[in-house]
């Protein structure tokens, strides 16, 4: 029944807003328009039974709106149905054409469940336009208090029923959307009781904020009654609880610190029901009178408020998810889509279909090369990544007993010259070709019955064969690293190459079909400047790469010349004639 009630006043809007369309509205006169999108599919804000008349928010900023094209002031700024045609009420929050940044409420009618098929537009770009912004008729008749918080001095009701707070001013700070209120929990909004703000549990109650609290933050966040006796919404030990006539229902739902988090909370007969972040949190089974009394919201809380909301209906959890889902910064709910939505791919197809032969065959080429560089640059951060962990093991247990090690015939010797992990160690390599070295003249020396001693002659030799091992590894090390080079200096002119050709082409066939005109020229050598972007994206990872395997690399290669002197001084102090 009540989702019928909501149905039927979404067609008396409908109605409303043609009637205006009809008196004067021509969407012609605005020079841009653009697209948004509403997703309630499961790939944006999934609904089930849709929803009427939401107050829908649409951030702009420098990214999805040129600021330079409206009025200073957003005053030429209108909003239509997905139709084009239809306009929508809508107001302005805030709009910061300097810094660019504004945020705009707009009433959308309906949203279909499960559908991509709702979608809103704006309009700007009109001199002669004056201010349509609206807040009143932005909200639905059961919407009695909207708190945006982005006022220039106290803050007011952005409804037309003028509930407005007593005498609060608080300095504003960045908030989800636009400015929020920073509250140290001394101060209390205090909205005085009236008419429109009658708790009658019969036809509901809906509470909705953005709160973002500070670490162990405790207070009420709503609150209306009179003699001990009504409702409260709380944060009370991390959690949301409702206090009913004093007696408290905690909800599921774990309220998070320095995080902004959507609350709400909605009442119909004797069932509370809680919401987080636009999903269920809980219910409560509850006996309320009707009631009234002034509302007090954030009595006690420290934190940040913002977008606070009261309506005199029980609200539908899809109402509730879409009021989350919508006011999400980078919201799924929401896509923009521009009035050439298709024309990005229709570039591609032109581009394309304009290659001649020539064309793809330099790009093939041009794919193979950078293939073959990708390749080359993935097995080379991987093999110099195995090369300086290897090399860094091996350098701990040198150094943590280096005498042991400079003995060819120690059980530590061995047991390094058996271990899997060195395999990797370009060090290690090193290593072991000096310490053959030794061995081979400590055993002629031990057969001759004479100490084990390095003279200098033998120490020169171990050096002159450390050092052809180091020339073995660098090359081993710089190996392949050619190709990357190929990439960098040949990708280039080969693109170059294929749009010359390209352009040659285009040029005779024009002059052999005799039709001069920009629609013949354009796309021929759009598509031969294609070959030149190949050859750049492949030279330019490349050079990157290119660069960053060559410190690589130098660093591994400076390690193990490292290794090497300190290998021959510590074996010249141990076995010294």
């Amino acid at each position: 029944m009540r989702n019928f009630a909501h149905w039927m006043m979404a067609a008396a809007s409908l109605f409303a807003l043609n009637a205006h369309a009809a008196d004067g509205f021509n969407p012609d006169d605005w020079k841009h328009k653009q697209k948004t999108v509403i997703d309630t599919t499961a790939e944006g804000v999934e609904l089930k039974q849709g929803a009427a008349q939401l107050p829908l928010a649409l951030r702009l900023h420098t990214g999805n709106f040129a600021f330079a094209e409206a009025k200073p002031d957003g005053s030429d700024l209108r909003v239509t149905a997905a139709d084009g045609k239809t306009p929508l009420r809508f107001h302005i929050e805030k709009y910061d054409a300097t810094n660019e940044l504004a945020v705009i409420w707009v009433q959308q009618p309906k949203l279909a469940p499960s559908a991509k098929t709702d979608a809103v537009n704006l309009l700007w770009g009109n001199d002669k336009a004056s201010a349509a912004s609206d807040a009143k008729g932005s909200y639905d008749a059961a919407q009695n208090l909207v708190l945006h918080f982005s006022d220039n001095g106290p803050v007011r009701d952005a409804t037309g029923n003028g509930n407005h707070p007593r005498d609060f001013t608080t300095k504003p700070v960045a908030g989800p959307l636009g400015d929020a209120a920073s509250l140290d929990g001394s101060s209390t909004l205090v909205v005085p009781a009236s008419p429109s703000l009658k708790l009658v549990t019969a036809n509901g109650l809906t509470f909705t904020a953005w709160i973002k609290p500070v670490a162990n933050a405790a207070g009420t966040l709503f609150q209306q009654g009179e003699g001990g006796k009504g409702l409260a919404l709380a944060v009370k030990g991390g959690k949301l609880v409702a206090v009913v006539n004093g007696k408290e229902f905690p909800s599921k739902a774990t309220v998070l610190a320095d995080t902004w988090q959507h609350v709400a909370m909605t009442l119909i007969g004797g069932k509370l029901t809680f919401y987080m972040e636009g999903a269920e949190a809980g219910t409560a089974d509850i006996a309320l009178d009707d009631t009234a009394g002034d509302i007090q919201i954030a009595a006690g809380f420290r934190g940040e408020l913002d977008e606070v909301t009261l309506a005199a209906t029980s609200r539908s959890a899809d109402y509730i998810k879409a009021l989350h889902g919508s006011q999400q910064p980078d919201s799924p709910m929401l896509g923009a889509e521009d009035e050439g939505g298709g024309e990005a791919a229709s570039y591609v197809g032109i581009l394309l279909g304009a290659l001649t032969v020539d064309g793809w065959i330099v790009i093939g080429i041009l794919a193979v090369m950078g293939v073959i560089s990708l390749a080359v640059m993935v097995g080379k951060t991987l093999f110099l990544g195995k090369a300086e962990k290897a090399n860094d093991a091996f350098l701990n247990r040198f150094r943590d007993n280096p005498r042991k090690l400079l003995r060819p015939d120690s059980l530590d010797t061995k047991a390094i010259s058996e271990d899997e992990a060195m395999r990797h160690s370009t060090i290690f390599r090193l290593y072991k070709i000096g310490i053959q070295e030794m061995h081979h003249r400590f055993d002629t020396q031990t057969k001759s019955g004479d100490e084990n001693k390095l003279s200098d002659a033998a120490l020169n030799s171990i050096r002159a064969a450390m050092d052809a091992a180091m020339v073995r590894e660098n090359q081993r090390l710089n190996s392949q690293i050619v190709l990357l080079t190929i990439a960098i200096s040949g990708g280039p002119f080969l693109g170059l190459l294929g749009t010359v050709v390209g352009v040659m082409i285009t040029f005779a066939a024009i002059a052999a079909a005799g039709d001069v005109n920009v629609n013949s020229i354009a796309p021929g050598i759009a598509a031969a400047l294609v070959a030149t972007v190949a050859g750049l994206a492949v030279a330019i990872p490349a050079l990157f790469g290119y660069n960053w395997l060559a410190i690589k690399i130098k660093n591994v290669s400076a390690d193990t010349q490292v290794f090497a002197d300190e290998f021959l001084t510590k074996s010249a102090e141990l076995y010294a004639v």
